[in-house]
């Protein structure tokens, strides 16, 4: 891909899609199917200060990439920009409760990544994102996210609050 395809903008892709999924303990992904069929993509210039100083990108900077990918695929799949997602649908967010990577191929300073986000399981009150991220063809880097659909309880404290069934329909349809 060249420079020009890497625009400052976010766009959703719509299609079917295989997922790697984490296995409960054993570190291990295997293949699954996703939850639904969207898919939010954007391109990824990939600068030096994400990276370390033998020029690739340091561990933890993924975790960064993937909060970015999925603030943007729920801003394109709920149609609501992230700074109002909260006031939008009566929570305080979507607080980060468990993390994890797999690093398959070395990210570099200069590289055009292509980062890939999709929901790959709903439970009552929380959501799996899975993340790709693909230098060309070559899957560079797989991740998975799992947050909590978070609101103030009467007292003030945060409390996980049921996925409302609307915004889960945006998932399967959209």
């Amino acid at each position: 891909m060249t420079p020009e395809h890497f625009q400052e903008k976010w766009y959703p892709v719509f299609r079917p899609k295989m997922r790697q999924r984490k296995t409960s303990g054993s570190g291990a992904f295997e293949t699954g199917s996703a939850v639904g069929n969207f898919v939010h993509r954007r391109p990824l210039a990939i600068e030096w200060a994400y990276c370390d100083p033998a020029g690739i990108v340091f561990n933890s900077r993924f975790f960064e990439i993937f909060d970015i990918g999925t603030w943007g695929l729920l801003e394109a799949a709920l149609g609501v920009p992230r700074q109002e997602l909260a006031s939008a649908f009566d929570i305080v967010g979507v607080p980060l409760v468990e993390a994890s990577a797999r690093f398959l191929a070395p990210v570099k300073f200069g590289d055009l990544v292509v980062h890939e986000s999709q929901v790959s399981a709903f439970r009552r009150s929380s959501f799996d994102v899975e993340h790709r991220l693909s230098i060309g063809t070559e899957l560079a880097t797989l991740g998975r996210e799992t947050r909590v659909w978070a609101a103030l309880d009467q007292a003030g404290r945060l409390k996980a609050r049921p996925l409302p069934d609307a915004v889960t329909a945006r998932f399967r349809t959209a």
